[in-house]
């Protein structure tokens, strides 16, 4: 039987997400009113935004069918975070200054945004309007929960790389059960996402008002509290969370920690149901990468000369930030790490691969799929010696379905391939422009530009490190970038799964 996909409907559907982003768009125009900044960015914009969702919202009309079926969905997702990133970049575009003016530079760094990565190419922050960087703020801070909306409501049904154990009890109760409509949980979500931002802007402000962060004005507590709580990394200083008092960077710490934690589990936990927190394995697990990791550069920094560190104090505090910036892949830094030594960079690399808790923030491979590679890989050592053993995989005491490991395994490794197939691309096309030349660049750095795009991390390492930019790429690696950090922050299926016949055609 031939299943016709409802294309149509779908981009009806992402026409109406389109045309609401001129609801967001007035925030960042009564910031340019009130610092009396030029306005013509965001009404040319939400002008865009109204006559792009419109004309697409009138598709449905002509579909004679509305069916939001697993297909239509993952073309509405796919389609929803492209359109909705092109469409953000008008603003950098209207503006005309700095980098970002450029069309493809605007793309790169609205994609950036959108998709809560953090890398930028910006080289001068002061030219840059206060309304267009809080739109760029803002623009993270909506990513963050459209991609808690998606994983809750969306990935889990659609079994995308073992996002289904979101709705079983393997983890938590069944989604169904804890709201019983998408437009319910989504709510819910968003309540509990923006009371964490409310929270977090309230105790940075604090901090200033009291004299603990003399440059944390509401301005600076608003646009970080956005991009932390989305675990996404922009910052409105080129020398991002450096620029502020260290009560600062332990305070983000923490926030980062939250925003990478599942937001069923918060909801839980706020019910006074404390003992999903203590049974949860994936949240041990999570919780522990950081605390190893943290202790290793800790301890690898103590024992070489941390160029950037003044005192054990320092070292320690450094080595944790940037360990939680790095899993949560939110990409703040308070140092310069590129400056540190080779196996203290050699591990900050190999958190670009964690990731935090399934329905948080976070981005890259995230927590839960590790826990289950580990588990099966150890039930399949045992089996080799007891081939006739029957062991199953379980988490928190539920067994794990064989068909949601194979497809996290799946996921794994397009994952971990994608990135070093991307680093060829790198490395090939910096060959090309000259990329080499500009000195300090090399295939490591090609290693880490290529998992921060593809995983949504941010920062990298040389040229585009923490306080570096990537503008050092040529035009078509920026914009072969804008398309993989698109499929990186959708857990990488609902766009490849596009460029199937068999999604087309059954």
């Amino acid at each position: 039987m031939n299943v016709r996909v409802s294309w149509r409907y779908s981009l009806s559907l992402t026409g109406t997400i389109v045309k609401w982003l001129a609801a967001p768009l007035c925030f960042p125009l009564l910031v340019a009113l009130y610092y009396a900044e030029p306005v013509a960015p965001f009404f040319v914009t939400i002008g865009v935004a109204l006559v792009v969702g419109g004309l697409l919202e009138r598709l449905k009309r002509l579909d004679g069918e509305e069916r939001l079926g697993p297909r239509e969905a993952l073309l509405m997702v796919a389609l929803t975070w492209l359109l909705v990133a092109l469409v953000s970049a008008v603003p950098f575009v209207v503006a005309g200054r700095g980098t970002i003016a450029h069309p493809i530079n605007a793309a790169f760094e609205s994609m950036s945004g959108i998709t809560t990565t953090g890398a930028t190419v910006l080289r001068a922050f002061d030219i840059h309007a206060r309304s267009i960087m809080m739109w760029r703020q803002l623009i993270q801070w909506l990513g963050g929960l459209g991609i808690l909306i998606l994983a809750t409501a969306i990935l889990s049904r659609l079994s995308v790389g073992g996002a289904q154990l979101m709705e079983t009890e393997t983890q938590y109760d069944n989604v169904d059960k804890l709201t019983p409509h998408i437009e319910d949980t989504a709510r819910l979500i968003g309540k509990l996402y923006a009371g964490l931002t409310v929270g977090t802007i309230a105790i940075l402000y604090g901090l200033y008002l009291v004299g603990l962060a003399p440059n944390m004005t509401l301005y600076n507590a608003v646009a970080h509290a956005f991009t932390s709580v989305s675990t996404a990394g922009f910052s409105t200083e080129p020398l991002s969370i450096e620029a502020f008092a260290p009560v600062v960077h332990w305070v983000l710490i923490v926030v980062m920690f939250l925003g990478s934690t599942s937001f069923v589990l918060m909801y839980f936990v706020l019910k006074g149901n404390v003992a999903r927190l203590r049974n949860s394995e994936e949240f041990r697990f999570y919780l522990g990468t950081i605390v190893v990791f943290s202790g290793l550069v800790v301890t690898i920094l103590s024992l070489k000369d941390n160029p950037t560190g003044t005192g054990v104090s320092d070292t320690f505090r450094q080595s944790v930030f940037n360990v939680v910036s790095i899993i949560t892949t939110t990409g703040y830094a308070n140092a310069n790490f590129d400056l540190w030594s080779p196996f203290a960079k050699h591990l900050l690399l190999m958190c670009m691969f964690l990731g935090g808790m399934a329905g948080s923030t976070t981005c890259s491979i995230k927590s839960l799929r590790w826990l289950v590679v580990f588990k099966s890989f150890r039930r399949d050592l045992f089996t080799v010696i007891h081939p006739e053993a029957i062991r199953p995989v379980r988490l928190s005491g539920k067994t794990v379905d064989e068909q949601t490991i194979r497809n996290i395994y799946s996921y794994t490794l397009i994952a971990v391939v994608g990135v070093f197939f991307v680093t060829v691309l790198i490395v090939v096309d910096g060959a090309r422009t000259g990329l080499y030349n500009i000195g300090g660049f090399d295939e490591f750095d090609a290693l880490g530009a290529a998992a921060s795009t593809f995983l949504n991390i941010g920062p990298a390492f040389g040229p585009a490190g923490p306080y570096g930019t990537y503008d050092v790429f040529s035009m078509s690696t920026k914009a072969a970038m804008v398309v993989i950090m698109w499929i990186g922050r959708i857990e990488i299926i609902p766009v490849l799964v596009l460029f199937t016949r068999s999604f087309w055609q059954s």
